[in-house]
């Protein structure tokens, strides 16, 4: 039970961390909700969740039916390396957040003026988002694959919960014509979640025993 909960607060935490970094489906969303209001962030969260999906499966079913678990410690460790590096990137953009226009940005923005496929543009064409799932985020999927799949469960909820809680508050306030977070607490909020990511990725580097496995 502890184990899924972990799993659950860890798939929120790492799904609002990605989701609060300034980015084509942030402007994407804030885009369309100036003409289509706030039901854009559920249609958004739609077409990103199809992506994910897809990518979540393709690596339980493709990669865990033969990986050894030295394999998975290999991949551990190259994960949490990766959650540091993306980690150093959200303190980045932390500096940054307080002078963008987020905003006015988002107006120069036009991808698609459907929401579900402006959220499956704005995921499988990312390549910071594709990099993600190729490195951490198939071995955080692959540590909780040896949990069992309540935990996989348990990790998708809370990174959905994160990302449509997200959506839809970004598309709420942007069409009642009202930031969804001020900039102080947008840079706060990024400098908390930075931290986290990077000390999560040095937990994730040994825990599970990774060194051990691979001596």
């Amino acid at each position: 039970m502890i184990e899924v909960i972990k799993a659950l607060a860890l798939g929120f935490t790492i799904g609002i961390s990605a989701a609060l970094i300034p980015g084509p489906m942030m402007f994407a969303t804030i885009g369309i909700s100036l003409e289509k209001g706030w039901r854009t962030g559920p249609f958004v969260f739609l077409g990103h969740s199809l992506v994910e999906i897809s990518i979540i499966l393709l690596i339980i079913g493709g990669i865990s039916s033969f990986i050894e678990r030295s394999t998975i410690a290999y991949m551990s460790i190259i994960g949490g390396i990766i959650m540091i590096l993306f980690g150093l990137v959200i303190l980045k953009s932390a500096k940054s957040v307080s002078t963008m226009d987020i905003s006015g940005a988002a107006r120069k923005v036009k991808i698609a003026k459907s929401p579900v496929f402006a959220g499956i543009l704005t995921s499988a064409l990312n390549p910071t988002y594709v990099l993600w799932w190729l490195t951490a985020g198939s071995a955080i999927i692959l540590q909780e694959y040896l949990i069992g799949t309540v935990a996989i469960i348990a990790f998708v909820i809370g990174h959905w919960i994160a990302d449509l809680g997200y959506l839809v508050t970004v598309s709420s306030s942007t069409s009642r014509g009202k930031d969804f977070i001020s900039r102080k607490n947008h840079k706060r909020v990024l400098y908390f979640c930075g931290s986290f990511m990077m000390i999560f990725g040095i937990w994730f580097i040994f825990n599970y025993n990774n060194l051990s496995i691979m001596l």
